[in-house]
């Protein structure tokens, strides 16, 4: 494949991110080290458990900020919170978190149709502990989340999008994968383009063939952290990750933490420094709000460059907070920052 460097001039639609993804309510709480330990956690990992195991964790720790969450479903109000016009299709059940999701994502403007289920499992929740060092641990019970099915999907949604954006973590559901896979049909087949977030470094391990057969075939956009794309090509370094990426998708944007993001696009590269706007103190969202800054430059025609700066920039803000949702206006920060 060899992408055009040209900036993508969409035609004029009525949303310019539609997201496919984990629909999650996130219960954010302070920890520390010893919980983890006793818990036989991994910290900075993500671990799936059962809606047990999510009760009982949930029922002997602190008090938690409870928000929607999911990484795509970040990603997207993100993109609504810059003035972006933003949909997700997420699978809920017709329960109290399932309720504190849907009102969540629609207060921030983003359009979220997907009808709840009325039997099944409860709506997934995320419990993120975050220890003093501004790591999170995730332990996430995806429940009705995985229940999304080809026939959920919204395709004339989806057709309306610039950019369909789809989370990797989806991929640990067979039917949510076919979904996955017949949206991002539909949106190529209408003139949109496909993005993926690699997500996590062990849904990479677990999928590795499927998600290089998806870049190679389906995907426009790659976002992924240093170790995701690392994983990805089972690279010694992430310079030799970037030399296998190069040239498979139109742009990889690759987030390296305090040491900024590389943006690639055919043999062109742009380093992105890390924005330091305070102390850090949850780095929950970092990625996500940092593909939703990019998305909101790149299907207004931004320059590559400049949407990576957007996407550092408000990856910079959310991690000086507790929670994915930036408490400060996100235009007002750009405009500051970019000028």
């Amino acid at each position: 494949m060899h992408p055009s460097m040209a900036i993508p001039r969409f035609s004029d639609r009525p949303l310019d991110v539609v997201g496919i993804g984990n629909a999650i309510v996130d219960v954010l709480v302070q920890s520390d080290d010893a919980f983890l330990d006793a818990h036989s956690l991994s910290k900075g990992n993500m671990a799936l458990v059962d809606e047990a195991q999510a009760e009982a964790l949930y029922s002997i720790s602190g008090p938690g900020l409870e928000t929607s969450g999911g990484s795509a479903a970040n990603t997207l109000v993100g993109l609504a919170q810059l003035g972006g016009k933003a949909g997700f299709i997420g699978r809920v059940k017709n329960d109290q978190l399932g309720s504190i999701f849907s009102h969540d994502i629609r207060s921030v403007g983003a359009r979220f149709e997907t009808p709840p289920a009325s039997d099944g499992p409860s709506t997934a929740r995320c419990l993120i502990l975050v220890t003093p060092d501004a790591q999170r641990t995730m332990c996430t019970y995806l429940g009705a989340s995985v229940q999304l099915d080809p026939e959920d999907l919204d395709l004339s949604m989806v057709r309306q999008a610039k950019v369909l954006y789809l989370e990797g973590y989806l991929w640990d559901s067979p039917a949510a994968k076919k979904a996955f896979i017949a949206a991002a049909q539909v949106c190529r087949d209408s003139g949109g383009q496909v993005a993926l977030s690699l997500s996590d470094g062990f849904c990479v391990d677990r999928h590795r063939d499927s998600f290089l057969k998806l870049v190679d075939s389906h995907v426009d956009l790659l976002f992924a952290n240093d170790s995701e794309i690392t994983s990805l090509y089972k690279s010694v370094s992430f310079e030799a990750a970037l030399e296998e990426v190069k040239g498979r998708c139109k742009v990889a944007a690759l987030t390296r933490s305090e040491h900024g993001s590389v943006v690639l696009a055919g043999d062109q590269r742009w380093d992105i420094p890390a924005y330091k706007l305070g102390n850090v103190v949850d780095t929950t969202g970092a990625g996500d709000l940092y593909a939703g800054g990019f998305l909101h430059g790149y299907t207004q025609g931004t320059p590559l460059e400049t949407c990576g700066q957007i996407g550092s920039i408000c990856a910079g803000q959310v991690i000086t907070q507790l929670g994915p949702r930036s408490q400060v206006s996100l235009p007002e920060l750009v405009a500051k920052h970019l000028n």
